[in-house]
């Protein structure tokens, strides 16, 4: 059975994280992904450890090349051109991650491409977007979430703005933004014949993010701070340390939920204040003592019964242990191209009738290299040509 997005034909320049990821998901909902690699551009993603048993490719190009074929071309040498207009006529939607220009500069900007392909879909996924002060600037994940306001209210009054462990502007706004604003111009093809050019930038993406706090900002004037909303520290929504060294979360926002977790440390005297009375630091100094007072154990025990929104902190093993991540498939066994099998993680996406199916895990560069040129009409002496003359390098 073919996933939602069969049929669908992408070329994907794109390397580190944000491009390969937001492939790799289209890939996994049934689109074709030709990656392109350059050998002049190293990929971080390719040669940072660690590596499958193979010692050659490593775990996050096996995971993120997932379901992709790939070739590699010298995006320098004159014939390049060539081959990336050949492939459009196969491959009408083009993911880059440039800094602004460098496609252009090389002959393969959207304004370039798409006068001969005027159904191109071409998505340009950047840190700061393709106009404005800051286009040529480098940057990454955590430049752009202080760019945006985020790490000023994200964190505490003690440490100042904390990092968290994934790469939310990369990820969660950039690959995620890529893949809306591409099926969002794939519809809009197909109502119009017309392709475009999809501008996503991890900033921009990120600067939304700010969401109900920034649109308070924007009415009232009002800086959040650190620990000075309902959902940042400001209340008793938070982490707290148990007796064992382990950490627990109490979500206990909505009043029936705040009664129960009340009720269960032992402390019915906070429930008329609700979430965030006027000796809230008091108060969660004292709460902070209570769940020193038992292990996470013996809290869960307390809490399991209860409709309350509290759940445990766990490490990423006990993650991917636990029941749930069973029942909704968060590993999926993929198989390697000599045939043995790497777990990895699944898609987060379910569909009833077109269920995804994660290809083999990705190869080293430039794998499919001869078989894409062949299918684009070159014979085995052009090719071997077009070797030596070092189009592939």
């Amino acid at each position: 059975m073919q996933g939602p997005l069969a049929g669908l034909k992408i070329l994907d320049f794109s390397a580190l994280l944000p491009g390969p990821y937001a492939s790799m998901t289209l890939a996994d909902m049934g689109a074709e992904v030709l990656r392109i690699v350059s050998p002049g551009y190293p990929d971080l993603a390719a040669i940072t450890p660690p590596f499958l048993p193979d010692g050659k490719t490593s775990v996050a190009i096996a995971y993120l090349g997932r379901g992709k074929r790939c070739m590699n071309l010298n995006l320098k040498h004159p014939q390049a051109v060539d081959v990336i207009h050949r492939l459009l006529g196969e491959y009408d939607i083009l993911l880059e991650q440039f800094r602004p220009g460098v496609m252009a500069n090389m002959g393969l900007g959207y304004e370039d491409l798409s006068k001969t392909h005027p159904n191109l879909i071409y998505c340009s996924l950047t840190g700061y977007g393709q106009n404005g002060a800051m286009r040529d600037r480098a940057g990454h994940d955590i430049n752009y979430l202080a760019r945006t306001g985020l790490m000023s209210y994200t964190g505490s009054k003690q440490t100042g703005p904390n990092l968290v462990g994934m790469q939310i502007a990369d990820v969660a706004s950039g690959s995620m933004n890529a893949i809306i604003g591409i099926l969002a111009a794939v519809i809009s093809r197909n109502n119009t014949g017309k392709g475009q050019h999809v501008d996503i930038s991890m900033t921009d993406g990120a600067a939304a993010f700010n969401a109900l706090i920034g649109a308070g900002f924007l009415v009232e004037g009002q800086e959040p701070g650190f620990e000075g909303t309902l959902l940042n520290g400001g209340s008793f929504y938070d982490f707290y340390e148990t007796a064992d060294g382990r950490h627990i979360s109490i979500g206990s926002l909505e009043p029936k939920f705040f009664q129960s977790f009340c009720q269960a440390i032992g402390r019915p005297d906070c429930i008329p204040g609700w979430v965030m009375p006027e000796n809230m630091d008091e108060l969660k100094v004292q709460v902070r003592d209570i769940f020193k007072q038992k292990t996470l154990d013996e809290w869960l025990e307390i809490f399991y019964p209860l409709d309350a929104c509290v759940e445990p902190v766990l490490s990423l093993g006990e993650a991917y242990d636990q029941p749930l991540a069973k029942d909704r498939q968060w590993i999926v066994e993929v198989e390697m191209p000599d045939g043995s099998k790497v777990p990895q993680p699944g898609v987060a996406i379910k569909f009833s009738a077109t269920p995804p199916k994660p290809g083999k895990a990705g190869s080293g560069s430039g794998v499919h290299t001869e078989e894409v040129m062949k299918s684009l009409g070159f014979d085995q002496a052009e090719v071997k040509r077009l070797a030596e003359s070092g189009l592939f390098d």
